[in-house]
């Protein structure tokens, strides 16, 4: 039996790679933050498990993480910071959770020899394409604190695998959306405005593109990497390879819900100027040909489940559809 340890746990991605790893068969030990309620986040959406250990804590200990990655083969590393608005106001927070969260991790990792750690980057760190599809060698481009903090993770995750032979993959998903979600990203707000009975959609700027995938294929694309070793020491793209805007999906989905809601541009929603990354699309060709990875979910199909999923009274209500959530 495997053990793997999935730090974020408690979040949206987190909680379904969680998901995914006990269905495998593994033994799972998941890191929910700290808090003083016992309260573990999308942790509570998952039956009850023996194979499943829930731990509270916090990566910025170097101490903690040390005794969480005991007995552990593999790392999957998503614990983060990741509101990009947020991230204009906190950015000192930023580099504390996501750089110096990430070396504390891959320390103990290499100080309790686990045999594979996935690192998640994230699509943001190219910034606006400078040409698509966007491979692993498109420059990075800081252009929040939030992807700064990331390339500076990236890098220093890296230096651990080119100088103390840690066992690392870099995992770059595009998108990710699906059920369990946060407000703050633009598929739920879409989602959770038209369902609550708004009219009037707000949302921020509609030109830029993405690469949206369904979560249950990032996840894959997680453990597709942790089983193959020649992703050893590679940085490798989680995507698509399928490109549509904002304008596009939020159409998409009003033609799924059969809804005739009209656009208002929130001031509050948009980026500052340098700050937008305005085209997204992934060439997923590394991945396939390191794992055979292939997308099971469209964006039709994906959008789908996840209004299904957000159509339940129980999970509409944990949102807030008239607080914009930075």
């Amino acid at each position: 039996m495997k053990t793997a340890l999935v730090t974020g746990a408690d979040g949206f991605i987190g909680s379904h790679l969680t998901e995914y790893l006990l269905k495998l068969g593994y033994k799972v030990r998941a890191l929910s933050l700290y808090n003083s309620f016992n309260y573990w986040g999308w942790l509570e959406s998952i039956p009850h498990n023996d194979r499943l250990e829930v731990v509270s804590g916090n990566i910025i200990d170097p101490h903690f993480c040390h005794e969480i990655t005991k007995d552990i083969d593999e790392v999957y590393h998503l614990a983060a910071l990741i509101a990009i608005p947020f991230s204009y106001v906190a950015p000192s927070t930023y580099v504390d959770v996501n750089v110096k969260g990430t070396t504390n991790i891959c320390h103990s990792a290499l100080q309790n020899k686990c045999q594979k750690i996935i690192h998640t980057s994230t699509s943001e760190v190219y910034g606006t394409a400078q040409y698509v599809p966007i491979d692993e060698k498109h420059p990075l481009q800081p252009q929040s604190p939030y992807s700064a903090s990331k390339i500076g993770a990236d890098a220093i995750a890296k230096s651990f695998q080119n100088s103390f032979d840690l066992p690392l993959v870099i995992a770059r998903p595009f998108n990710t959306y699906g059920p369990r979600q946060s407000a703050r990203a633009v598929i739920p707000s879409i989602i959770i405005q038209i369902l609550s009975g708004k009219k009037e959609i707000m949302l921020g700027d509609l030109s830029p593109t993405r690469d949206f995938n369904y979560v249950l294929d990032t996840v894959r694309g997680f453990h597709q990497l942790a089983e193959c070793s020649e992703a050893i020491g590679e940085v490798v793209n989680i995507g698509s390879n399928f490109e549509i805007s904002i304008k596009d999906t939020l159409n998409l989905i009003k033609e799924i819900l059969n809804s005739d809601v009209q656009f208002t541009q929130d001031p509050q929603r948009m980026r500052p100027q340098n700050s937008e990354v305005f085209r997204l699309w992934c060439d997923n060709s590394k991945i396939k040909k390191l794992t055979g990875f292939e997308p099971e979910y469209d964006i039709k199909n994906g959008l789908s489940h996840t209004i299904d999923w957000f159509k339940n009274e129980e999970n509409l209500k944990k949102y807030k559809a008239g607080i914009y959530n930075i």
